[in-house]
């Protein structure tokens, strides 16, 4: 069920509701590029968890507009806005992939709303001290954040040249992708069921522009607006140890530096890996 909630700036939002109504409020917030019909759980699960799921677009993607020049930590006024719309005070937040920095910035800058934050398969800060940010990237997506370091018009006519191929056959992108992964990404993206819901992710989120993309992109390779050693609150990370869009290393990277944080590297395992785990996750998440 879609719904759209305005922002104090007068931004809509568009907010999909997944689960049980009334039931434990955890955000799920998705990847890059994606949507708010990203990957999750079926609804029938989300409801034995007792787990109201609520995803989002990011400003930029699908049917929410766009916040030029958005820092990560954008997503707090963001959240919060749905969470006093929705008469929400406190919650829990996943995030996936490009989804796991913001699901950060909730837990460093909303530290009395948000009770338990789970970042799967993320990146760290581009300047993180000691990190290799490249070393084992595929890429594709070293291309994307060099072309961030050129600067927003050199990005923006990349992606806005992919998004169009992608417009005009998701379900193409999704298979020319699934010849690139590790063996264990490959054997999740082969069923049918998570290719269409990444296929309708991707049509969503790209419906209208690359801007969410470009977005994305730009915030991660800028100054977040928080520090994830800030973090008080339960930390769960997760990561596919032969993860190549988002390496491993990253989230080692974050796990030293955010107190208390949980760490988790499955072995065997790369970036659709975290699929596999959600639903345990936002089991915990939900506290």
């Amino acid at each position: 069920m879609k719904q759209l909630i305005r922002t104090e700036d007068g931004r809509q939002l568009a907010v999909e509701h997944y689960g049980k109504p009334h039931g434990r409020p955890v955000f799920l917030l998705h990847g890059t590029p994606g949507s708010r019909l990203g990957p999750a759980p079926r609804g029938s699960v989300l409801y034995r968890l007792g787990v109201h799921l609520i995803a989002y677009d990011r400003p930029g993607y699908g049917d929410s507009d766009r916040l030029p020049g958005r820092p990560v930590a954008h997503v707090a006024d963001d959240v919060a806005a749905i969470a006093d719309a929705l008469g929400i005070e406190r919650f829990g937040v996943v995030g996936r992939s490009g989804g796991a920095p913001h699901a950060l910035a909730c837990a460093a800058l909303l530290p009395d709303r948000t009770a338990r934050t789970a970042a799967l398969v993320g990146l760290a800060p581009r300047d993180a001290q000691g990190l290799d940010w490249f070393d084992g990237m595929t890429e594709s997506n070293v291309r994307e954040y060099t072309n961030a370091e050129a600067g927003a018009r050199q990005l923006t006519a990349a992606l806005e040249f992919r998004s169009a191929t992608i417009r005009a056959d998701p379900a193409g992108m999704v298979a020319e992708m699934h010849s690139t992964l590790p063996a264990s990404d490959r054997g999740i993206v082969a069923d049918a069921g998570i290719r269409a819901m990444l296929t309708r992710n991707f049509a969503e989120g790209l419906r209208s522009s690359a801007d969410g993309w470009v977005d994305d992109v730009m915030s991660f390779s800028t100054d977040w607006g928080f520090s994830p050693e800030d973090i008080a609150s339960p930390v769960l990370l997760w990561h596919g140890e032969d993860d190549v869009f988002a390496p491993v290393s990253h989230t080692r990277w974050l796990a030293e530096r955010i107190p208390g944080s949980e760490l988790v590297v499955e072995r065997g395992a790369a970036h659709f890996g975290a699929l596999r785990v959600l639903t345990r996750v936002l089991g915990w998440t939900s506290w």
